[in-house]
């Protein structure tokens, strides 16, 4: 049997431009001049792929990971024809069907209902093809109610749940899938797992899973492929990819100090509008990575927001090293609006005053904001911290790790 996906020696180069953002006549004048006598300066080139070289059985859900740059986007879009390479090839055997963004190979002036018939015959299919999966596709997506509203009327949310349910049901081979689902509310996700597991292992689908949340990667793949500064790092069983990424990776991955995360004041985060600037993790009141039952749990996250959010959301989801939810908190739980700063740098805090979490080991902690219409930011593993072992019954013996694969079974009581 031949690969789904065969890729050899793939490489792609961009050029990044060292224009001026602004450029008046005189400047014009002045450098046609200069560049007579020094010439002009190249364009700085890099490789955002190279020599990848992959195999997909046809049937096998692969989960991509690696940090925001390492090239996992960039390999969809190869595999989906979007951009092609600049070196080695990408063989594609059967129909593709993409969730690179939301919104992608939709047009906003067309109803839901258009959008479904449009995007279907991108795929290549008839308009009786497409009758027979209508109904399911409304069905599953949950819009039925604006089915006929146009699509510029939709929220993200909204338009995912239509571009999913479209890519699922209009049944290609292929399926690629790329952060998406992070715009969907958390029952949405799991219905969408739900629904990619299933056309996997009932009808042979090939899945390509790109996902900053490893828990659902964990769940649906089988296979992993780790990508690092655009190479080939691991492809393996997803427990080891997993193991690999977190243990060794996840800890150099914008971190400026201990509990801290720095994405940076770039002008371009400013100038294109929203985004989470920095966050700190404070361990009873100190930048820490070390905990224990009973210690204050605090974040402090800086914001820019070019609009107002509608009711927005400001939470953190603390996993388990398994990458399994143990906590999930934002200021709706507590029944709190949130007044955030407009065309300014802000700051919010989300403390848990004697935070109990008992069992030793490592934890990953997200951190959200928004507003689940207009925008809304995940970052996934923001922080780590380490549960220490501790004396949970004040016996004046703290827990020893091998105390955790202690169990009870078959026991009798009388």
């Amino acid at each position: 049997m031949k690969p789904a996906i065969e890729i050899r020696n793939l490489g792609k180069e961009y050029t990044l431009k060292s224009g001026q953002s602004y450029v008046a006549l005189r400047d014009v004048i002045t450098n046609s001049f200069r560049n007579i006598f020094t010439g002009s300066k190249s364009d700085q080139k890099f490789f955002a792929l190279k020599d990848i070289n992959l195999d997909v059985m046809p049937g096998e859900r692969i989960g991509i990971v690696g940090h925001n740059g390492a090239g996992k986007s960039t390999l969809l879009k190869i595999i989906s024809r979007i951009t092609p390479p600049t070196t080695g090839e990408a063989i594609i055997r059967g129909r593709v069907g993409s969730l690179l963004e939301v919104g992608t190979g939709f047009h906003p002036e067309l109803t839901g209902r258009e959008n479904i018939y449009l995007n279907g015959s991108i795929l290549g299919l008839k308009k009786t093809e497409i009758n027979k999966q209508l109904e399911a596709i409304i069905d599953f997506s949950g819009v039925e109610k604006f089915i006929d509203t146009p699509l510029k009327h939709y929220s993200s949310g909204m338009q995912l749940r239509i571009a999913f349910s479209v890519a699922a049901h209009l049944e290609p081979e292929i399926l690629l899938i790329d952060e998406v689902l992070a715009v969907g509310d958390m029952e949405f996700q799991k219905k969408c797992l739900g629904k990619m597991e299933e056309v996997s292992k009932s009808h042979g689908r090939t899945i390509l899973f790109v996902s900053h949340n490893l828990a659902a990667v964990k769940q649906l793949c089988t296979k992993g492929f780790l990508l690092e500064n655009g190479e080939n790092k691991l492809y393996s069983d997803i427990n080891s990819v997993l193991q690999t990424y977190s243990s060794s990776y996840l800890q150099k991955v914008n971190r400026t100090a201990i509990g801290s995360y720095d994405l940076g004041q770039h002008p371009n985060k400013i100038k294109l509008g929203s985004g989470l600037l920095s966050a700190k993790m404070y361990i009873n009141n100190i930048l820490s990575e070390e905990f224990i039952p009973g210690n204050d749990f605090k974040i402090t996250a800086g914001y820019y927001l070019a609009a107002p959010l509608v009711d927005p959301e400001v939470g953190i989801v603390i996993k388990d090293e398994n990458y399994n939810p143990v906590i999930g908190l934002n200021n709706k739980h507590l029944g709190k609006k949130l007044q955030l700063k407009v065309n300014e740098p802000g700051e919010v805090t989300i403390l848990i005053p004697a935070f109990n979490i008992y069992m030793p080991g490592k934890y990953f902690v997200d951190l959200y904001l928004g507003d689940q219409v207009h925008y809304f930011e995940c970052l996934y593993d923001a922080f780590t911290f380490t549960v220490l072992p501790h004396d949970v019954f004040n016996s004046g013996e703290e827990l020893r790790p091998e105390w955790n694969k202690i169990f009870i079974s078959n026991m009798d009581i009388s």
